[in-house]
């Protein structure tokens, strides 16, 4: 994982954490730059000048300070990463979703509530008995059997 400020070619990534001040993160989030969306870097930053992304059918001029701001890890990246059930990760943990296992109605039924590929969860609380887990998804709740949980594979992010 990388600042995309520090990347040295073109390519498509996704963010994975967005640094800085609370009112910063709230104006990148408000442009849907959230931890598990994906952005195409289009030129390379160079010393004092910015950097063009294509980022949800737009092309974004940012400056060299934001992409600082920005981590992000390559898209191919994920065929090397270890891959954990959901119910395995503990409170306050996130991941992106890399595989669904299941039946296809199982896996039909977790897409439609948003759990999809390349999606970044956390994971919020867990019931007292340990089921269901409760689970921050693009910017809602959502609570899920253990059962079912065990079904998403996750790359744990940091």
């Amino acid at each position: 994982m990388k600042a995309l400020a520090e990347l040295g070619n073109q390519g498509k990534y996704i963010i994975v954490q967005v640094l800085g001040e609370t009112r910063l993160v709230k104006h990148l989030a408000e442009i849907g730059m959230i931890p598990g969306r994906e952005i195409t870097v289009i030129s390379v930053a160079s010393d004092t000048s910015g950097m063009m992304i294509y980022f949800q059918g737009q092309r974004l001029a940012i400056s060299s300070d934001i992409a600082q701001r920005i981590v992000v890890r390559g898209v191919n990246d994920a065929a090397t990463a270890k891959l954990t059930p959901l119910a395995n990760l503990t409170v306050g943990k996130s991941g992106i979703i890399r595989k669904m296992l299941g039946d296809r109605a199982l896996r039909r039924r977790l897409m439609d509530m948003g759990l999809t590929n390349n999606t970044m969860i956390k994971v919020n609380q867990v019931a007292p008995l340990g089921d269901p887990i409760e689970l921050l998804v693009r910017g809602y709740k959502l609570s899920l059997r253990k059962q079912d949980a065990t079904c998403i594979l996750l790359e744990e992010a940091d």
